[in-house]
């Protein structure tokens, strides 16, 4: 079923969810690497510090006049948080062998190249269930904060779905004797999802953004010749992610704003881990996936052109990311506004549009968080808040008095 379109959320100026973290709260942080989780959620100076530092971060993006409010993640190590470990039959290895992993997967190849292991790596160890939200009181506490005319706009960010399966060789992601196939363990992974968006919306969430890397990887070519060389169908499995992502999301309430993020790696210090357009992904990933947003990366070479943009079809929202989180400089007001009517046009191309009706349903941002790791990017505070400045004024500029 073809869902109608509905603008808001999103809207036209536009963030990640993930923000600079205060100093203090970072080096606590680091001083907590090594800990068990359940020591690192009962550190009560932890829990002070955050709760401090998102009381600071939500002013400030209300004094920036943002609607989609984040708690900037300030409870999470890195994006994605803690749903995969919040599962029933999820645990963490915490010293994986290399030949479980697919190195070819961007992120993990820079890793293993530059001579240091995978990041955390949670496996799935028997019969998945979800038992219980970990990011439902993030979202009480960020909304406790919040007038309560802004609450449904505010959002949450939740990580991809595929996240621990596509990283590992094929038969490593679960037990073959807990589930036989991909589809038997995907229906749990989906049904873990279609609960946590329940949970969520019960308690009055209704704008939720997930974090996918990983379909951007899809457009790597460096990772695409990895699965041929391993005689994998990449697509094929692709069509299984997107499968995935439609059991998962397609069953929430019309009122309830899903959207998905793509970039091509926001590590710390501004990494990033891979390059490619969107062409090899756009008709699938616009027309196929039950989403209603995506949130695209723009702000270099490395993401392409616009042109997959003629793809979204007419019931879909794009934001578009031309503004880096990854370095100081300022972009240049005017310019922006060039690139954002350029994508406009192949939107309306697309869509049989005019440019003014394609800016309907278009928006902008920053390309990604500043601190998809806790340790954040390139720029200081001062950066990052006049980089938020300046996706307002530009939104600003395109679209006068709209939030």
């Amino acid at each position: 079923m073809v869902r109608e379109n509905r603008q808001r959320p999103p809207f036209r100026a536009e963030h990640m969810g993930s923000l600079l973290r205060p100093q203090k709260l970072s080096e606590k942080r680091v001083e907590l690497d090594g800990k068990d989780a359940l020591t690192i959620t009962q550190d009560s100076e932890l829990r002070a510090l955050e709760d401090e530092a998102i009381d600071d971060i939500v002013k400030l993006q209300l004094d920036l006049n943002y609607h989609p409010v984040t708690d900037g993640e300030y409870r999470r190590h890195q994006f994605w948080g803690t749903f995969f470990p919040g599962l029933e039959g999820f645990e963490e290895i915490p010293d994986p062998p290399l030949d479980m992993f697919r190195l070819y997967v961007p992120d993990l190849a820079a890793f293993t190249e530059a001579g240091h292991k995978p990041g955390e790596s949670i496996i799935c160890t028997g019969k998945i269930k979800h038992k219980g939200s970990t990011y439902i009181d993030q979202w009480n506490y960020l909304t406790s904060r919040l007038p309560p005319n802004m609450i449904s706009s505010a959002k949450i960010t939740l990580p991809a779905p595929e996240w621990y399966h596509l990283r590992y060789q094929p038969g490593r992601a679960y037990p073959l004797d807990i589930y036989p196939n991909d589809a038997a363990y995907f229906a749990d992974i989906a049904a873990a999802y279609r609960a946590e968006l329940h949970t969520l919306y019960l308690a009055g969430c209704r704008n939720v953004t997930i974090d996918d890397p990983n379909l951007a990887y899809f457009c790597s070519e460096k990772m695409l010749a990895g699965f041929r060389d391993a005689g994998e169908d990449s697509e094929a499995l692709l069509d299984s992610y997107i499968k995935l992502y439609n059991d998962c999301i397609s069953a929430r309430p019309a009122d309830f704003h899903v959207g998905i993020h793509l970039c091509r790696g926001n590590f710390a210090y501004s990494r990033h881990f891979s390059e490619g357009g969107y062409d090899a992904v756009a008709k699938k990933l616009f027309n196929d996936i039950d989403a209603d947003t995506y949130f695209l990366e723009y702000d270099t070479e490395r993401a392409g052109g616009f042109e997959p943009l003629v793809h979204l079809p007419r019931n879909k929202n794009v934001i578009v990311g031309v503004i880096t989180s990854k370095f100081p400089e300022l972009e240049d007001v005017q310019e922006m506004k060039k690139r954002v009517f350029e994508a406009a046009d192949w939107v309306a191309k697309g869509s049989g549009q005019t440019r003014e009706e394609a800016l309907k349903r278009m928006g902008i941002s920053p390309q990604c968080g500043f601190a998809s790791h806790h340790l954040g990017n390139s720029v200081t505070r001062e950066d990052m808040v006049n980089k938020l400045k300046l996706v307002r004024e530009l939104a600003d500029q395109i679209w006068p008095g709209e939030p």
